[in-house]
């Protein structure tokens, strides 16, 4: 069984989000996240958490084989140190993520401490075998103040496409169309940023400084559902995004909104 489960569906800051006072009676989401289980049972977590012992209840597991990053912004990697003599005390956990992504972990004292004492193993390639599995990284732009980022291409006899964060779809798509990309890359299942719903969403904020594909443009580029078509799923919802409290302008279309627990089944 190849089997990937969402642990999180919330962008970095996690739902409710701390220090908003506007978003306290919201469901709980946690920072996106996803858990593959490859061909032979093992289990590789992609993106580190502060919620890890939550995620990893939700998975029903209380340690993984491997960790995925897809980049360097907080929410996706303040939990790598849960894996460290304080916590888990883990050992050789495989550590997959860029070049750059590991320079940077290599200069953060903190982080090249779980390297020294062999809390994670560091491997970087653009593809990585796994049983049953194949992951293939896709480098995609996004703010790289700190590091690179690449979304993970997982494919068996499905294929799902995990792409939590990127700027544009103008700059991702180089020009193709999402629908005719999604193809290219045999996509069944394309769990995607949805951080904020409308280009004008953050009321107090300059909106241009964190760059996201507003859910709007990609539901108009998707258009309704057609048979033939694979799952999309919105992900990394920031907390002002009204989708998480109503999730009809993408169901109606038959698409999806992320949701902790959710299940994937790549066989």
């Amino acid at each position: 069984m190849v089997e990937v489960t969402l642990l999180g569906s919330a962008q970095d800051g996690g739902v409710p989000q701390v220090g908003c006072d506007c978003c306290v009676e919201l469901e709980q989401r946690y920072p996106v996240s996803i858990g593959l289980i490859d061909a032979e049972g093992g289990k590789h977590l992609f993106e580190a958490t502060r919620h890890l012992g939550d995620q990893l209840r939700i998975w029903g597991c209380s340690e993984v084989d491997s960790v995925f990053l897809t980049h360097a912004h907080i929410g996706h990697v303040d939990g790598l140190g849960l894996f460290g003599k304080e916590t888990m005390a883990a050992k050789g956990v495989n550590l997959y993520c860029s070049k750059m992504m590991l320079d940077l972990i290599e200069r953060t004292p903190h982080w090249s401490t779980l390297l020294s004492d062999g809390v994670f193993i560091p491997r970087v390639a653009s593809v990585y075998q796994l049983p049953g599995v194949i992951v293939e990284a896709i480098e995609v732009p996004h703010r790289d103040e700190l590091s690179d980022m690449h979304a993970y291409l997982i494919k068996a006899e499905k294929s799902l496409l995990f792409l939590p964060d990127h700027d544009t779809w103008q700059e991702t798509l180089r020009g193709h169309d999402l629908r005719a990309w999604l193809n290219h890359l045999e996509v069944d299942i394309a769990l995607i940023d949805g951080t904020f719903y409308s280009a004008d969403e953050l009321k107090h904020r300059d909106q241009s400084k964190v760059p996201h594909p507003p859910v709007e443009q990609t539901l108009q580029m998707l258009g309704e559902r057609r048979e033939g078509d694979g799952e999309v799923v919105f992900i990394h919802l920031n907390h002002t995004n009204p989708l998480c409290r109503d999730d009809t302008p993408v169901t109606e279309l038959g698409w999806k909104v992320g949701k902790e627990g959710m299940s994937f089944s790549l066989d």
